[in-house]
């Protein structure tokens, strides 16, 4: 559209004068790969990007994150595109707010970067689902990451939508985007090279198509996920430079030199440590890389948050792993955008291979602790129920149009009832209750999927309260990750036949009634936070066990006392001067539930 216009108005260049200096400066740059490197409007070019997600950095704080990612030295920011926060029911599209996708890409652009666009539609990124939507499960028959036509469409419908917010940022448009990835890693799940042509064909029809479109893969992969008429990047972690580009070398001689993902840091599980990477070491493998010439984006430059239910899980079809709230990484960066030693360290680098000073870093944004009240309102997860749907069959949230939060499985009992309870295919975290007392704990992250109840003496109420931890990210898993009961359940060796299942979204507990008095077991809490100043900070989770926190209505993120995360970060955008509502729900409430203001994140 605009090299018709240029062409246009250059046609005119003899009735009106201006008209040439018109079309000199509106000529669009130019990237392309030749041999074995990028050239920009002609010249050599090497990438140094570094990655960071609109999602997972607050609105107010993009322009604080791009301006370190050049005080780094960085050239490039790579983001991922989320489906599933753009298009959260079928046809109901949000390019608002935090979800703003084009206003993070223009704000880059202001900032001196260019941007490397990796809309998928599969991402990864330890995000729910992959980034897909999770309507997509509720057709069974539909298959994702395939040429099954009811997938493509759904993509194409996507694609087409995204296209109206992305092709005016496109590097031949004037905008910063220099390439677009086409579709991701997809080598570690398949080698279906018809639907991989299949995206690549999307994303040209639909205005994506960047003038360099690329595949990415761990080296081994490439064979399986790449188009032989694009150019492939590798993607690698702490330690495998060296052997990673020699596989590149062998395997495409006449490609450019780049890893896609270069692991500086690595993301969390619950119940596992927190983990830190040797930075000395990364730095100096980015300098091995640079020195030799190849072009790399590191991953994360900085990871920020995986804010409300967005965290995804790793599976292999037995383990099951639910990745936590803060998504630091480990990353130059930290999650409140503080640099630490390996930023400097990189920054050193860059500097002294390229003989560029970079800016001057940025002042690091201030961390304060605030008072919060003790005394709690309370609302019983019992007392608010919403109608239930009545079905003769165990209904997933997919089901019931529901993405994240809960769901609560009721049937009844008669005397005599009881023995042993076995969920099959719990997804993803239960609790068991007879009459509303907890009777015990299941979890799909350790494999516990059955209990002993006690014979009912009379009759009464079977409750399993069932969380959505978070939907597998990677492998073939993600095609049926469907959340609730998605099996059978039953009792002593018989199946119920009628059930009351509640929908829990947690979308706004604001409208529950609270009430000044203590709650034990499954229940909301609210207090206030006093603020005399902005500036961002961390509530203490420690005292806590499992369940969500909000703060001013906005989903913060999850908490659960087997670790690493102790503390939710609180952005301090999203506070304001005066009382600060904290809301949190815990599933396994008690009176020594109590919430700090604290100046640091607790990842042990």
């Amino acid at each position: 559209m605009k090299r018709s216009l240029v062409r246009s108005l250059c046609s005119l260049s003899l009735l009106f004068s201006g008209t040439l200096m018109l079309c000199q400066t509106a000529q669009p740059h130019t990237f392309i790969v030749s041999g074995n490197q990028f050239l920009f409007d002609g010249k050599p070019y090497q990438v140094i990007s570094g990655e960071m997600h609109y999602t997972r950095v607050p609105r107010a704080y993009w322009h604080d994150r791009l301006r370190k990612a050049r005080a780094m030295g960085l050239n490039t920011i790579t983001t991922y595109v989320f489906w599933n926060v753009h298009e959260p029911r079928p046809g109901v599209y949000d390019f608002s707010g935090q979800n703003d996708v084009a206003e993070y890409i223009r704000e880059a652009q202001q900032e001196g970067l260019n941007v490397i666009l990796r809309p998928g539609p599969y991402v990864c990124a330890e995000w729910d689902l992959g980034g897909y939507p999770s309507w997509l499960l509720k057709d069974r028959a539909m298959v994702l990451r395939s040429n099954d036509p009811k997938y493509i469409a759904a993509m194409q419908a996507w694609f087409a939508r995204l296209g109206k917010e992305i092709t005016p940022l496109l590097l031949h448009n004037g905008g910063p985007i220099i390439a677009v990835q086409v579709e991701n890693e997809y080598g570690s799940f398949g080698d279906d090279h018809a639907y991989m042509e299949a995206v690549k064909t999307a994303l040209q029809k639909n205005g994506l198509a960047a003038d360099v479109l690329y595949t990415a893969d761990g080296p081994e992969q490439i064979p399986r996920g790449s188009l032989p008429e694009l150019p492939a990047v590798i993607n690698f972690g702490t330690g495998e430079a060296q052997k990673s580009f020699s596989i590149l070398q062998k395997l495409r001689p006449n490609g450019p030199r780049m890893s896609g993902e270069y692991w500086a840091g690595w993301f969390d599980h619950w119940g596992e440590k927190h983990h830190v990477t040797d930075g000395n070491r990364e730095a100096a493998e980015l300098e091995w890389m640079l020195r030799n010439g190849y072009s790399v984006s590191m991953y994360m430059f900085h990871g920020g948050t995986s804010f409300g239910w967005m965290n995804g899980a790793n599976s292999d079809g037995k383990n099951y792993e639910p990745d936590t709230t803060s998504y630091d990484y480990d990353a130059p960066l930290d999650e409140q955008g503080t640099p630490r030693q390996k930023y400097y360290a990189f920054r050193d680098v860059i500097a002294r291979v390229t003989g560029k000073q970079p800016p001057a870093v940025p002042a690091s944004l201030p961390l304060r602790t605030f008072p919060v009240a003790t005394h709690m309102e309370t609302a019983s997860l019992w007392r608010n129920l919403p109608s239930p749907v009545h079905s003769s069959k165990l209904l997933t949230m997919e089901d019931l149009d529901q993405s994240y939060g809960y769901l609560l499985y009721r049937t009844h009992l008669d005397a005599g009832d009881g023995g042993e309870l076995i969920l099959n295919g719990l997804h993803d975290y239960a609790q068991v209750y007879v009459n509303q007392n907890l009777m015990g704990t299941l979890d799909r992250r350790l494999g516990t999927d059955r209990l002993m109840l006690p014979v009912m003496k009379q009759a009464g109420t079977l409750d399993i309260l069932v969380e959505n931890s978070g939907r597998v990210n990677f492998t073939k898993v993600l095609r049926t990750e469907r959340k609730g009961l998605t099996g059978s359940v039953t009792l002593g060796g018989k199946q119920p036949q009628s059930w009351e299942i509640y929908s829990l979204p947690m979308s706004d507990p604001a409208k529950l009634h609270f009430l000044p008095e203590p709650c034990e077991g499954p229940c909301f809490y609210r207090t206030r936070m006093d603020v005399s100043e902005i500036a961002d900070t961390y509530l203490d989770t420690s005292s806590l066990h499992k369940g969500e926190m909000w703060l001013n209505g906005r989903a913060l993120g999850r908490f659960w006392s087997i670790g690493p995360q102790f503390a939710l970060y609180a952005p301090g955008p999203w506070l304001h001067v005066g009382a600060n509502d904290i809301v949190f729900f815990d599933a396994m409430g008690t009176q020594s539930d109590v919430v700090k203001s604290m100046n640091g994140p607790q990842l042990q």
